[in-house]
């Protein structure tokens, strides 16, 4: 099982998806982890040239959750191309919209409250690592 981590350092969990540079994959076989690599991660920098639609969030009853507009579902799924071998993606926040192209793409996010990796997934490998929704915008 492949698990990737978004990443700036390659040790602490970024707090948000889109802002982090790179993605560190932990290869866990047998509960334990037997290779770890770095790679490169699409993020907003890479995209700073194409359209962006930004939806104001009124808290009303039909209010647009943020990242589901064409464009940006585009580029959750070239974000995804670099871990598609992966199972998992654990990020310390993110947004509805990328959340759901992960989803799509058949890798199961997770938010997390854990600021470490390797902390995390220890946690993973026992069961205990949940997943809090309630850190998504």
């Amino acid at each position: 099982m492949k698990i990737a981590f978004v990443t700036d350092d390659g040790k602490t969990i970024s707090k948000h998806f889109g802002r982090a540079r790179f993605y560190e994959v932990l290869t866990v076989e047998s509960g334990q982890v037997v290779a770890r690599e770095q790679r490169e991660k699409l993020g907003h920098s890479h995209f700073a040239g194409e359209h962006h639609e930004h939806h104001e969030h009124h808290g009303g009853p039909h209010d647009e959750r943020h990242g589901f507009d064409a464009a940006s579902q585009d580029r959750h799924s070239r974000m995804a191309q670099a871990i598609k071998d992966c199972e998992y993606l654990v990020a310390g926040g993110m947004g509805y919209g990328a959340y759901e192209s992960m989803k799509q793409a058949g890798i199961k996010p997770i938010v997390t409250d854990f600021q470490s990796i390797d902390e995390a997934v220890q946690a993973h490998i026992a069961g205990t690592l949940k997943d809090h929704t309630e850190y998504l915008h």
